[in-house]
C-alpha cells in the first residue's frame, strides 16, 4: 500500500498528466523499443504508427494518477487491458523493463520538474499498479489453460476454410492441428493471431473478434482488407487475403475480451454494427437465437452498399425467428441494391430513427464498427437517456474515448 505523502505527491501530478501525457508515453515507447527492440514481437506497429498506443497509455496513466488513492475505480480498465495482454503474451517479466522505461520518460519530458520525490513516488505506484496487472493476468493465464479445451501462449491452428463474404471482407475457419478440443468462447471475444510475414523484421499480432456462435469446433475470423500500401493497418490484412491458403498454419491465442453479452439477462436488447464492427454482433446475434429464443433482438447494420456488406444471409437466416428484427442501411447504395429491395434505410443511423425503431427504455445496446459510427450511436443513445449500465461497445484497437 502507499503512505499518504506519496498518494499526495502522485495526485499533484495529475494536472502535469493532462498535458503532457502524450508527450510522455511518445517518449516511453521510442526509449523502450530502442533499448528492447524484441518487445516489437509484441506490440501492434500499426497502433504505434497512427499514435493510438500512446494516447491509450497517455489515459491509463492519468487515469492511474488520479484515482491512485481509490485503484478500484479503474479495475475495469485493468481487466480490460489484462485481457488483451494475456491474449498478446505480456508476462510479468516485462513490467520491470515497462516501468523503468516509464520513469525515464517521465524525466526527460519533464525535465527539472522531475524532482527525485516525483520520480520515487511514481516509481512506487507503478511497482502497486504492475502488482495489481500481473495478479489479475496471472489468473486469466490460469483460466485460459485450465479451461476445457483451453492451452497457454498460441497453439497452431489449420485454415480449414476460407470464404469471400463481400469485396473486402473474407473468413477464415479456423481448426486446431492438434485436432483436439478448442475452448468455447463467449459471444463478443476475440482471438489473437501470430504471423510471420516475408520482409518484416518483427513478429505481427493481430486480434481478430471471432465472428461466429461458441460451442463449435472451430472458430472463424472476417478479417477486412485495409487498402492503400501506404496504410500500415493493411499489411496484416492484406497479408491474410492473398497469401493465406486454405491449409496453412496460424497461431492463434486462447479466446479472450471482457465485451461480452449478457445472456444472464432477458431484457431487449440492440446490436448495432458499422463495416466489420459486425464481426462480434453476428457472434452475439447467433447466441441469443441458440439460447434465448424467447428474447426480443433488434440487429442493425450500417455498410456502405451491398459490395461490402457480409455475412448478411446468415443474418436472414437468423431473422425467420419472430424475436428477431434486422435493419440494413447503406449510404452509398448501387442500383443493384435499389433494384433488389436489399436494404431498409438509405443513410446513417439517426437518434430520430432508433427513438422510433426500437425499445430505448428497456432495451442493452452492443456497438461496435469505425470510431465516428461509434461515437454517433454513443451521443444519440446518451440524449435518448440511455444509462451507462446499459451501453457497451468496443475498440479494435487500443481502447478510446467517445
Amino acid at each position: 500500500m502507499l503512505d499518504q505523502k506519496t498518494i499526495e505527491i502522485i495526485k499533484s501530478t495529475v494536472p502535469v498528466l493532462e498535458v503532457h501525457g502524450e508527450a510522455i508515453t511518445t517518449r516511453f515507447y521510442q526509449m523502450l523499443f530502442t533499448n528492447h527492440p524484441e518487445l516489437l514481437n509484441i506490440f501492434n506497429h500499426t497502433n504505434q504508427k497512427q499514435n493510438r498506443q500512446q494516447k491509450a497509455l497517455a489515459a491509463t496513466v492519468y487515469a492511474a494518477a488520479k484515482y491512485i488513492d481509490n485503484l478500484g475505480a479503474i479495475i475495469p480498465v485493468v481487466k480490460q487491458i489484462a485481457h488483451k495482454h494475456r491474449s498478446l503474451g505480456v508476462k510479468p517479466e516485462h513490467y520491470p523493463i515497462v516501468g523503468k522505461h516509464l520513469l525515464m520518460a517521465i524525466k526527460d519530458v519533464l525535465g527539472e520538474a522531475a524532482t527525485d520525490e516525483i520520480i520515487n513516488a511514481w516509481a512506487q505506484a507503478y511497482g502497486v499498479i504492475a502488482d495489481a496487472f500481473i495478479s489479475v493476468e496471472a489468473e486469466m493465464y490460469d483460466e485460459a489453460s485450465s479451461q476445457k479445451g483451453g492451452w497457454d501462449g498460441f497453439r497452431n491452428f489449420v485454415v480449414a476454410r476460407k470464404v469471400k463474404e463481400s469485396d473486402v471482407i473474407t473468413s477464415f475457419y479456423l481448426k486446431p492441428e492438434d485436432r483436439k478440443e478448442v475452448a468455447s468462447h463467449q459471444a463478443g471475444q476475440y482471438i489473437s493471431v501470430k504471423l510471420e510475414i516475408e520482409g518484416e523484421e518483427y513478429t505481427h499480432i493481430r486480434q481478430y473478434s471471432l465472428s461466429d456462435a461458441p460451442g463449435n469446433d472451430y472458430y472463424r475470423i472476417s478479417v477486412k482488407r485495409e487498402e492503400g500500401a501506404d496504410n500500415p493497418e493493411g499489411i496484416v490484412s492484406n497479408y491474410l487475403h492473398s497469401q493465406v491458403s486454405e491449409g496453412d498454419i496460424l497461431p492463434v491465442s486462447a479466446p479472450a475480451g471482457d465485451f461480452v453479452l449478457n445472456t444472464e439477462k432477458e431484457n431487449p436488447v440492440v446490436l448495432l454494427s458499422g463495416g466489420v464492427g459486425l464481426t462480434p454482433m453476428i457472434s452475439m446475434l447467433k447466441t441469443v437465437a441458440a439460447a434465448q429464443r424467447e428474447r426480443n433482438v433488434t440487429f442493425i447494420h450500417a455498410a456502405q452498399n451491398g459490395k461490402l456488406h457480409a455475412l448478411r444471409d446468415e443474418v436472414e437466416a437468423l431473422a425467420e425467428n419472430e424475436n428477431i428484427s434486422t435493419f440494413v442501411f447503406y449510404d452509398s447504395p448501387t442500383e443493384e441494391d435499389r433494384i433488389g429491395e436489399k436494404f431498409d434505410v438509405e443513410g446513417y443511423v439517426t437518434r430520430e430513427w432508433l427513438e422510433k425503431n426500437v425499445p430505448v427504455d428497456e432495451a442493452d445496446f452492443y456497438f461496435c464498427g469505425p470510431v465516428p459510427f461509434m461515437r454517433a450511436i454513443n451521443s444519440a443513445l446518451k440524449e435518448m437517456g440511455v444509462g451507462e449500465d446499459r451501453i457497451h461497445f468496443e475498440f479494435f484497437g487500443p481502447k478510446g474515448n467517445l
